[in-house]
């Protein structure tokens, strides 16, 4: 039995995507769907411990019949009530098991992002500062590990962790795009 985000899914072609958690029972293995810095899908082993939640990144907070808050995530999620803090581009921890939310994080400078999607995708660093353009893409700088700084658009950005402290594991490599020649060298050894 294949379970994604602790459903089980018997479909073979269920689309599962970025964040999501695939539990497979008879091996007691659990991974979650991650990019690496070539911009393809890996399958990242996480503990069990981790594979009890996900980050959502959330899209819009609207107000519904009656005035009742929700928020709407990047995979299609609708949470009711959710934390008055929390606005459009921030990440919400979400509880598999029950659907709720247990925590969240702010899309502000200096916490940890993973692009995941454009040029940079896969890639993981903290916020320097984003650009404001009204009527166009807003764009955000983001400095890796190494110090080298790349910049994207806001929606390709997702929080991954408070400060330097990210809320998920991160694949090897930790997010950080390896030049031709350092991809190389590291291939040789």
């Amino acid at each position: 039995l294949i379970k994604v985000d602790g459903k089980v899914r018997s479909d073979m072609f269920y689309p599962a995507g970025f964040m999501d958690v695939v539990q497979i029972e008879k091996t007691k293995e659990n991974f979650r769907l991650l990019y690496n810095t070539k911009g393809r899908f890996m399958l990242h082993k996480v503990a069990k411990e981790e594979a009890n939640y996900k980050l959502c990144r959330v899209k819009k907070v609207m107000r519904g019949p009656r005035g009742i808050p929700y928020a709407v995530t990047h995979d299609g999620r609708t949470l009711r009530y959710p934390d008055p803090d929390v606005k459009a581009h921030d990440t919400v921890r979400l509880n598999l098991e029950t659907g709720k939310i247990l925590d969240h994080v702010k899309f502000e400078t200096g916490n940890l992002v993973m692009i995941s999607g454009g040029n940079n995708i896969g890639r993981v660093g903290t916020i320097t500062h984003e650009e404001k353009h009204p009527g166009s893409f807003e764009m955000v700088h983001v400095k890796d590990a190494m110090g080298h700084t790349f910049n994207t658009r806001l929606e390709n950005v997702f929080v991954i962790g408070d400060g330097q402290k990210p809320w998920i594991s991160l694949p090897k490599g930790q997010g950080i795009k390896l030049s031709i020649i350092e991809d190389r060298a590291a291939r040789m050894k």
